[in-house]
């Protein structure tokens, strides 16, 4: 597993890991305890966040992208 760590944005907190494993690459974004939805258009992750909205890269081929508590969790089969 190799692990890389960026932020979110400068005025955040939170950051983005990033995990590669031999058949799959993770991708967690850690946003604080809030309600919001996440979506992948393009090789884009759309993160809306009450009335904010964030965007970061993410490789392409993601096949599944989830927010529970706070947490984005997007996975990329290879």
């Amino acid at each position: 597993m190799t692990e890389y760590t960026q932020s979110i944005r400068g005025d955040i907190d939170g950051v983005v890991r990033h995990y590669e494993y031999d058949d799959s690459t993770v991708l967690v974004a850690d946003f604080g305890f809030v309600n919001g939805s996440v979506d992948v258009v393009d090789g884009t992750a759309i993160v809306v966040v009450d009335d904010d909205q964030y965007e970061f890269d993410v490789p392409d081929g993601a096949t599944r992208a989830i927010m529970n508590n706070g947490i984005v969790s997007i996975e990329v089969e290879r």
